[in-house]
């Protein structure tokens, strides 16, 4: 095949492109810059998309001896994952940049110039696993649990799993990526991972969201609507939130209270006790199948909401305005915003962005 190898200047893409070259795949490097004004240098595992990963990836092209190529993707990146980010803060929804990313950018543009200039699919350094069925591809989990990425690539179709190719899937740990890397010559070896938000390097998303949206006060309340608390902005607000809330009246019995909602309309935090964290359902309009769906409008699945989360058997339903799903035990601080992934033991059954919850403890409890 003819393919397009996406290079982040990190060890698991570095590999991944290497792997496709052995399989006798035509293999052409690409990296995108998703800043216009890109930092020079990375800070440990902090950021990504500097100049630093950009030449990283140029010298393992170089090392592999297949062309390469920066392309110049940030219009795209600022519009469908930044601003979409700031938006739904704004919003009171607690958003996925990665998710995001991997649906309008990795696996939509790229690859939409990809099949465009003739390339067959795009490889990537994901930890996942694509398996051949009789109705299509569908996507596993990878065979590392450690390393598993399947549930930020939650949001492929059926179309782009077509077209996608996964060294790594198959691999039983980071370890042994990292130890190939070394035999093969590659500076990236021993590279940090990339953690956090990779727009914000500095990992201070209240402070970036503050300069970007502004600050304006208001009220912390109680779940009965008793003021406890002020703010500078409810966009620096999470679900499930704890620390920094700096309540002025504490609680009744003296237990910390945490984040339970966020309301921009109102420009008001709703807090409380951890138990009325346990969410009883989950339900969102917008929802994708990662091939084919499944028969029935209800089914028995296991709902993942975040990307290191331990996955938990539900009933999903299909309904007119979009999915709905009852975890057999309460799910723990959803958020508005947040995805979650429906899987059927190691396959990626779906996804969904949540929209609505609906709280295991009364507001009276």
């Amino acid at each position: 095949m003819r393919i397009l190898a996406a290079m982040s200047g990190g060890v698991d893409s570095a590999v991944a492109a290497a792997r496709a070259v052995d399989a006798g795949h035509e293999v052409v490097g690409v990296h995108l810059a998703l800043s216009r004004a890109g930092g020079t240098l990375r800070t440990g595992s902090r950021g990504c998309c500097t100049i630093e990963d950009a030449l990283d990836a140029r010298r393992a092209a170089d090392l592999l001896g297949i062309p390469f190529y920066v392309w110049d993707f940030s219009e795209r990146f600022r519009d469908d994952v930044i601003d979409d980010f700031i938006a739904e803060y704004q919003a009171g929804r607690t958003p996925n940049p990665c998710m995001r990313c991997n649906e309008k950018i990795k696996f939509a543009a790229l690859l939409e110039r990809a099949l465009e200039l003739g390339f067959d699919a795009v490889c990537t350094g994901h930890y996942a696993n694509l398996v051949p069925t009789d109705s299509g591809l569908e996507l596993h989990r990878a065979a590392d649990d450690a390393k598993d990425q399947s549930y930020v690539l939650g949001v492929l179709t059926a179309e782009q799993l077509a077209h996608t190719y996964f060294p790594l899937g198959e691999t039983p740990s980071k370890a042994l990526v990292r130890a190939e890397a070394e035999e093969r010559g590659l500076s990236v070896a021993q590279k940090p991972d990339s953690h956090d938000i990779c727009f914000i390097p500095d990992g201070d998303t209240r402070g970036w969201l503050a300069e970007k949206v502004g600050t304006a006060t208001g009220d912390i309340v109680d779940r009965a609507g008793a003021v406890v608390g002020s703010h500078e902005g409810a966009h620096a607000y999470t679900v499930g939130q704890r620390r920094g809330l700096k309540l002025g009246v504490p609680a009744a019995d003296g237990k910390p209270r945490f984040v339970l909602e966020v309301r921009p309309v109102s420009n008001t935090v709703v807090v409380g006790p951890k138990e009325a964290l346990a969410t009883a359902e989950i339900s969102g309009r917008r929802f994708s199948w990662a091939g084919a769906g499944p028969d029935e409008r209800s089914f028995a699945c296991e709902v993942q909401i975040r990307a290191h989360a331990d996955p938990v058997p539900a009933q999903a339903f299909v309904e007119p305005d979009g999915l709905r799903v009852v975890p057999e035990v309460p799910l723990d601080g959803v958020a508005p915003g947040q995805t979650a992934v429906l899987y059927v033991g190691t396959r990626v059954l779906g996804q969904f962005t949540i929209d609505r919850t609906v709280s295991a403890v009364p507001a009276g409890v």
